[in-house]
């Protein structure tokens, strides 16, 4: 059995003003924007070149059970890229406030770069150049061929 990892429910306290932020500064696609069931709207984007989307809901943490995450409270969600210093322009050109580059070391994918929404959910850049050859979906297809 496959298990992906496609949607993250995030939380955030105006979902209007998030989907606005991730779609005109970060620059992710919206997929669906509706409500799906009665009283439950759903805006989910993705990333370019991602797998993975984001869910913003209002509704969506009373399907789940456990405690409610406070709009805000997600830490260390990861981006990458294949050259950081081009992903920073464009971000920056979005009008996104987002730190300079940092590299922590000289080994492809210790180069990052930080930025929060508007509740304050943090999010970090990755540099891994090795993707620009080795694109993630083809070393997973590549994988699964050899298993």
């Amino acid at each position: 059995m496959l298990y992906t990892l496609e949607v993250i429910p995030l939380p955030v306290s105006d979902i209007d003003r998030s989907r606005d932020f991730y779609r005109d500064r970060v620059g992710f696609h919206v997929d669906i924007d509706q409500e799906v069931m009665p009283g439950m709207r759903i805006v989910q984007l993705t990333p370019p070149g991602s797998g993975c989307s984001i869910a913003l809901g209002d509704t969506i943490w009373e399907t789940m059970e456990g405690p409610r995450p406070a709009p805000g409270s997600y830490q260390g969600l990861q981006l990458c890229v294949t050259d950081i210093k081009a992903a920073h322009a464009e971000l920056l050109e979005r009008g996104l406030e987002i730190s300079e580059p940092v590299r922590y070391a000289p080994d492809d994918g210790a180069t990052f770069m930080y930025f929060r929404d508007p509740d304050g959910n943090g999010w970090a850049v990755q540099e891994y150049r090795r993707r620009s050859t080795q694109p993630l979906h083809k070393v997973l297809a590549d994988l699964a061929g050899a298993g």
